[in-house]
């Protein structure tokens, strides 16, 4: 009869504990969504571009972007020496060597290389600052900085969302026009005369709705890194304990939030 008792009593918490981590997975991801419109709208605001701003963030970008460029432009280049083999020769396998080039391009290009600098940027930089706003907000940094009159947002987070941002909007500039010469060099080889032909089909591959798409791809990409590993940084308790839970509550986050706006890129350029 107790067991019974116990049984039902239990059955009956069901319904109410998950009602309330569904309200609270709701309230989390409403922040992450409240956070990134206020570091949207301060990041293209004027004011916020003061001298002290400008520095920390030349410096963020600097450290995520300019100290990485070399290594990250080497990774991609060499993989997309590997891809560009591979479909090369795939391709005239099945004597389908005319579409090699549109499929370098979709695929290397408008796909794989924003998705490779966004993982890069995360890995290096998105973790790294997860730990240090986390490490900041336990500390207690943020009530310090609006005790003096300052605002934490403006002078501490902003700066880091913009310097991911940028991050990962250059690393996947660059990476692209280095691919896009890659891939000529990989169809045509060293000869000016498929020119004519690459020009062609590249400007088929890049019309006005799918250059724009990839640029709001990749800027969604860039602000995913800063946006939702700060976020998780801010839920953290203020305990020291907690801060690693808090980094890999938000990298996985971040990595959840990476794949569904890829999948839904995908989605709308190909369904």
């Amino acid at each position: 009869m107790r067991q019974s008792s116990s049984l039902h009593r239990g059955l009956i918490r069901i319904p109410g504990e998950l009602g309330a981590a569904f309200l609270a997975w709701c309230a989390s991801w409403w922040r992450v969504f409240h956070f990134g419109a206020l570091a949207l709208v301060m990041a293209l605001s004027p004011a916020t571009y003061d001298r002290e701003n400008r520095a920390v963030t030349a410096r963020q970008i600097y450290f995520t972007a300019w100290q990485v460029l070399p290594w990250f432009t080497l990774l991609s280049a060499l993989l997309s020496i590997v891809l560009i083999r591979i479909v090369v020769a795939t391709t005239q396998s099945y004597g389908l060597s005319q579409y090699a080039l549109e499929m370098l391009v979709r695929v290397l290009v408008l796909e794989l290389i924003p998705l490779l600098a966004a993982l890069f940027v995360a890995l290096r930089s998105g973790a790294a600052i997860n730990t240090e706003v986390a490490l900041m907000h336990i500390r207690g940094d943020f009530d310090a900085l609006r005790r003096a009159g300052s605002d934490p947002l403006r002078r501490e987070l902003v700066p880091r969302v913009i310097g991911s941002a940028v991050s990962v909007v250059a690393l996947a500039a660059v990476s692209g026009v280095i691919a896009l010469l890659l891939a000529y060099i990989g169809v045509y080889g060293f000869s000016p005369w498929g020119l004519a032909g690459y020009t062609r089909t590249v400007g088929h591959v890049f019309d006005p709705q799918v250059t724009l798409g990839l640029a709001l791809k990749t800027l969604l990409f860039g602000l995913a890194v800063a946006v939702i590993p700060i976020t998780a940084s801010l839920e953290t308790p203020r305990e020291v304990r907690l801060a690693p839970v808090a980094v890999l509550r938000g990298m996985v986050r971040l990595f959840l939030v990476l794949v569904l706006i890829e999948g839904a890129s995908l989605a709308v350029k190909y369904i």
